[in-house]
């Protein structure tokens, strides 16, 4: 009897690659969400925890971000900024086992949990004078607004 293929196998690429694709899209969604209006997407097809809550204020002559890490430390958080757009990563893993190898637990959920998350600014920010403190699990980046210039400068044609 000749060797004949799995019917499904078909099916289960196809599931496979529609998965692949939404789960682009998802991240493409978020990506945009945050971009457009610093909201949080409401499509999450991630199978790890959601990203921390996060909060843009303008207060005047600076914004300030304020995003939810509780038990993260200092070490555990990286924030840059490229442009407009702000990046906070966290990582971090359980404390090492204390008690031997033969501590069996009931149950374990504290293990590495990262996020990042990403947050277009308004406006330009002074690149030198932004600060970050973490105090009671509450992260606080401040952004001073960059002056707007009167200066002109003239531009070449070719």
């Amino acid at each position: 009897m000749p060797d004949r293929s799995d019917p499904f196998d078909s099916i289960t690429e196809l599931f496979e690659r529609l998965s692949r694709q939404l789960e682009t899209a998802a991240r493409s969604w978020e990506t945009e969400m945050d971009v457009r209006d610093g909201g949080r997407s409401r499509f999450d097809f991630s199978m790890t925890q959601s990203s921390p809550s996060l909060d843009l204020a303008d207060e005047g002559s600076e914004f300030v971000v304020t995003v939810d890490v509780p038990g993260y430390d200092t070490e555990d958080l990286e924030i840059r900024l490229s442009g407009e757009t702000l990046s906070i990563r966290g990582e971090r893993e359980h404390e090492a086992e204390q008690g031997g190898a033969d501590e069996q637990y009931i149950r374990r959920e504290r293990a590495v949990q990262s996020f990042n998350r990403q947050l277009q600014l308004p406006d330009p920010v002074e690149v030198d004078d932004v600060s970050a403190t973490v105090n009671n699990g509450i992260l606080t980046v401040r952004l001073p607004k960059r002056e707007p210039s009167d200066e002109s400068t003239s531009i070449d044609i070719d």
